[in-house]
């Protein structure tokens, strides 16, 4: 026994020196991409000398003799930050992410190269002004440059991820940063997924006029009754095509989790300082590293300063010292879907206006990671590519013979979008921005843009050319053949809604309707907002004159206007009319989560347990009304829409037939349904997070999900790279935290503010930004969650364009001189 001891002891002792060695040396492998930011070095590429200063957050200030040089240093500064983020990126939108991950990534590869979006942008190159043309090239030497310099000195292959997936580093070619704006365009284009549920939804239901209560228009003026689906479509049934399961890397965008942001501006005269003010916060899906990256670029023009995003040498958002813009998600309708019919005597032949033509077709072949290529055909209609039926379910609502083909605003070979972005960096003034954004084309936006004295909004975007007489307006799917179907066009730039110097002196938008036009001038349809523009006038209507403090207070505001409405609506007839109940029953849970709620003043606190209740409550009810009408459909309805509970409990056009199961004999009231969501609600809280109800935390299940996309889910490794933060906030709130939606976690804050900027031309260095993780990609680094907390606790750093200042707390400087001087 004594000897069995001695060698399990030995054994053991053995194992554990082999894992302290083992990890010894993955941490060494990994660390030697760490970058160093203190150092000098000649590169190739360069036309002077350019200084690459790290304030003290580790914000590049990049200084040079010329533009080009400056985008150079972006190049570099991006590539030594998020060379893994650019890699994984170039290969999601080359349509290539399964020669390095296999098959796991095929289905986006197969939809990615039926969209073609990186074709699209080596065509769109030769559009390109000589200025942007020169930022693509030089930009592209540096990200090269850092390249080399990786190879050269074996930097640990330039990012740990490296030596798990290894893939050379292909070199970075100008239309790679054009094809990230398609890239983002596909992000956050969600109106397919809103065209396919409306459809499907139309053919669930028996009355027509229910149609608008699950999918409310936001209130406004009234729109023109649309037909049913199955009156325009030749479907009988649905064809019940199973749809993609895509993993994390997919950029097709989730219903509800497409596009979001908030941006408003003060003017002079609504300034307790007297200098224009503006806040911009784009919400896109979190991760770590967050998308968004800070840099400050000194250009012939004068610096900028603000996010921008490593693949594309631009600032997105941010300002100079005489301009300030911000975006924000338009909703632009610019999407939509058309069904092309087969010729039944030959299938590579499709209906269009005049008799069968043939389809433009080509083979490409995918090369995947352990297993032989696949070869597949691509697919192209005058309406544009066909795409799976098992994209968002289409199967379900395309008829027999038919395909369904995008047309889709992003699918240009001529794209200005770029040169556009260039010029505004140049601006100096709201007049010519906004005749810098001429060329805009894609991804639709929203610019708020601020100068000295001027406050301005404007539409950007190509607007398709609709028939007044479309079938559907663009809202479901039509077909293809007809005419009147078919785009005319695009609307010229001057007929985007446009804003300038209001009277009331407050611009903003919050993703909400921003224009009464008629169809087909009305924009969209769809909306990203209906309720977070309330809680946003009335905070600017509250205060006479604001100041960056105010500003970044309503920023930060976590109070719901949909609980304040809807909880008077739905528990009317259930606060304190309950009977005595005996402790730790039900009927005492319900009693006690009632009495919380009423004194509740509809903040979404992650300390407090109302905003869970609240939250489970109206996820429960939304579920219960439309269970039994909609059948397994309802699984896609995963967010709480509060106008339609509004609609129902305030009984708008006979919506509380809703509360009525019709399967079951008794007639249900309104009043029966919510007392059963709040069971189901109170049932659900007690399993996942105990028996007590009012000791529960919203943070709890509102954690913000910073999540590696490809290390994300792999045990022990996800301890490393994952970043989780208890948050306030929620669905509907200014501070928004978009929820998953889905089980296990259908609280879990996956979309919110990943940069938030607040500017105040007053005094321009006081501006403050901050990211929701750090600078770096790298999970060794301490600036790859550095900014992660001050996020979440709303605080910021400072964004200013003064070089002594970048300078006197500078983590590093690099010096870069052209390789021969």
């Amino acid at each position: 026994m004594r000897a069995l001891f001695i060698w399990t002891y030995r054994l053991a002792v053995l194992a554990i020196v082999i894992a302290i060695i083992g990890g010894c040396g993955v941490y060494y492998l990994a660390s030697r991409s760490l970058p160093t930011y203190d150092k000098s070095i000649e590169l190739d590429g360069l036309t002077d000398t350019i200084e690459i200063v790290r304030d003290t957050a580790n914000v590049p200030h990049i200084f040079g003799a010329n533009d080009q040089d400056v985008f150079f240093g972006l190049g570099y500064a991006h590539a030594q930050d998020r060379l893994w983020q650019m890699f994984v990126m170039r290969r999601t939108v080359q349509g290539r992410l399964s020669e390095v991950f296999g098959a796991d990534t095929l289905d986006i590869d197969r939809l990615l190269r039926r969209l073609d979006l990186h074709g699209l942008a080596q065509k769109s190159l030769a559009s390109q002004t000589p200025e942007a043309l020169s930022a693509l090239e030089a930009y592209a030497r540096g990200v090269n440059a850092r390249i080399e310099e990786v190879n050269r000195d074996a930097l640990g292959r330039g990012a740990p991820e490296m030596f798990l997936f290894s893939a050379p580093f292909a070199a970075w070619h100008p239309a790679d940063s054009l094809a990230f704006l398609k890239l983002m365009s596909l992000q956050l284009s969600g109106h397919i997924t809103e065209e396919v549920l409306r459809a499907r939804t139309s053919l669930e239901l028996d009355d027509a006029k229910r149609l608008l209560d699950i999918l409310p228009d936001v209130p406004g003026k009234s729109v023109i009754a649309l037909p049913d689906y199955a009156s325009i479509m030749p479907i009988s049934a649905p064809n019940q095509i199973a749809g993609l399961s895509l993993p994390a890397l997919s950029p097709f965008p989730t219903r509800g989790l497409a596009g979001a942001s908030n941006a408003f501006a003060a003017a002079p005269a609504r300034s307790a300082a007297g200098g224009t003010i503006l806040a911009n916060d784009p919400h896109l899906g979190l991760s770590a590293p967050t998308i968004w990256y800070l840099a400050r670029l000194e250009l012939a023009t004068g610096g900028v300063i603000g996010g921008s995003i490593p693949g594309i040498p631009a600032i997105l958002t941010g300002r100079s010292a005489k301009l300030g813009w911000g975006l924000t998600s338009s909703y632009l309708d610019d999407q939509d879907i058309l069904m092309e019919e087969i010729n039944p005597n030959n299938p590579n032949e499709y209906r269009g206006m005049s008799g069968y033509i043939p389809f433009d077709t080509k083979q490409t072949i995918i090369q995947i990671k352990g297993q032989a290529p696949e070869t597949i055909t691509l697919r192209w209609s005058e309406n544009g590519p066909i795409l799976p039926q098992s994209l968002y379910k289409l199967g379900d609502i395309t008829p027999s013979g038919h395909v369904p083909a995008l047309s889709w605003a992003a699918l240009g070979d001529q794209d200005t979008s770029f040169s556009a972005g260039i010029k505004l960096m140049q601006a100096t003034t709201v007049s010519e921005a906004i005749t810098a954004l001429k060329g805009y084309q894609t991804p639709a936006q929203n610019v708020t843009l601020v100068d000295q004295t001027s406050i301005a909004m404007k539409s950007v975007g190509r607007m398709p050319k609709r028939d007044p007489n479309h079938a559907t307006q663009g809202r479901m799917p039509s077909l293809g053949w007809v005419p009147e179907n078919r785009w005319q066009g695009y609307f010229d730039y001057s007929e985007n809604p446009e804003v300038r110097n209001p009277v009331d002196g407050i611009i903003g938008n919050t993703n909400n309707k921003i224009t009464d036009e008629p169809f087909p001038k009305h924009v969209s349809f769809e909306w990203g907002d209906s309720q977070r523009i309330q809680r946003w006038t009335r905070l600017m209507q509250g205060r006479k004159v604001h100041t960056r403090e105010s500003f970044i207070e309503a920023q930060l505001d976590t109070v719901s206007t949909s609980a304040r409405t809807l909880l008077p609506l739905v528990a009317k007839d259930l606060w304190f009319t309950g009977e005595a109940a005996p402790d730790g029953t039900l009927a005492r849970q319900r009693q006690s989560a009632l009495e919380l709620l009423a004194n509740w003043n509809g903040e979404m606190n992650e300390h407090m347990p109302e905003p869970l209740i609240y939250a489970a409550w109206m996820r429960n009810l939304q579920d219960r009304l439309i269970r039994d009408d909609l059948g397994p459909l309802a699984d896609d309805y995963t967010h709480v829409e509060p106008l339609f509970i509004e609609r129902v409990y305030r009984n708008i056009d006979g919506a509380a037939v809703w509360c009525d199961i019709r399967q079951s004999t008794p007639i249900e009231t309104c009043l029966d349904i919510a007392r059963l969501a709040l069971d189901d609600a109170i049932v659900w809280i007690i399993e996942t997070y105990g028996t007590n109800v009012g000791a529960v935390r919203w943070g709890d299940a509102h954690q913000a999900t910073h999540d590696h996309p490809v290390l994300g889910k792999v045990p022990v490794l996800n301890y490393f790279v994952n970043i989780r933060q208890s948050t306030s906030g929620g669905d509907n709130t200014l501070m928004r935290g978009k929820t998953s939606g889905t089980n296990p976690t259908p609280f879990a804050n996956v979309h919110a503010a990943g940069y938030r900027g607040v500017y105040d031309f007053a005094d321009p260095d006081s501006s403050v930004f901050i990211t929701s993780t750090g600078q770096s990609g790298h999970f060794l680094s301490k600036y790859y969650e550095n900014m992660g907390q001050l996020w979440r606790r709303g605080e910021y750093v400072p964004m200013s364009l003064d070089a002594d200042l970048a300078r006197a707390a500078a983590v590093g400087v690099t010096v870069i001189t052209p390789l021969g001087n």
